[in-house]
């Protein structure tokens, strides 16, 4: 079984990009069974972090299947919808929290382009500048939303996450130029799992301050 090294990010992931897709699909044939699996498995995954990628993993194992999951799951995060990926959607109506919806939905969808377009470099190198713009206009559009947010602690909070994304902006920038030297895109899928992780923790946080 080849995976490459899976990073821990990747498991906050697998529930919402992986997991839920199918439930709905499967609603088609027994609405009140997907409900039911979609209700206990988000429950289990808020107590035990982690637990669905585990079951993932487990039965991949089982099967002595072949497969890199952050490649996977990063390549899924573009097939997937708003309502798979609710719990980091804003539902205030003012366009400062609908614009960083957009935003946010636009920086991840370019980056689930990667495992397709790594291997062309002149199509990869469009792909990083639509990324650099992506990243900026998802920063203008927290600042934008910061106003809206009570209470200084509330601010912080999201201040503190915006330093981390831009923490994580600057690791994945670092990983592209060590790509181009060494040719490892694993790292590069790793870093992308990472800024995505890191778009969703901004959305939560705003979520949780104005909500």
């Amino acid at each position: 079984m080849t995976m490459g090294d899976d990073a821990p990010v990747v498991t906050s992931l697998v529930l919402p990009i992986l997991i839920r897709p199918i439930l709905f699909q499967l609603e088609r044939r027994d609405v009140v069974a997907s409900q039911t699996l979609r209700a206990a498995l988000t429950k289990a995954e808020q107590s035990h972090p982690g637990l669905t990628y585990d079951l993932v993993m487990g039965i991949i194992k089982k099967g002595d299947i072949n497969v890199n999951m952050n490649e996977s799951i990063l390549r899924l995060q573009g097939a997937a919808t708003d309502t798979d990926l609710i719990e980091y959607r804003l539902n205030r109506t003012e366009d400062a929290f609908q614009e960083l919806n957009k935003k946010s939905a636009a920086l991840k969808r370019i980056l689930s382009r990667i495992p397709d377009e790594i291997a062309d470099r002149k199509t990869f190198l469009e792909t990083i500048k639509e990324i650099a713009s992506a990243i900026k206009k998802l920063l203008d559009a927290v600042n934008e939303v910061v106003g809206f947010i009570p209470g200084s602690s509330g601010k912080q909070a999201v201040e503190q996450r915006k330093k981390e994304f831009v923490k994580y902006s600057k690791k994945f920038s670092t990983t592209l130029k060590e790509y181009f030297k060494e040719g490892e895109a694993n790292a590069v899928f790793v870093s992308a799992l990472y800024l995505i992780h890191q778009t969703n923790q901004i959305m939560i946080t705003v979520k949780n301050k104005c909500e």
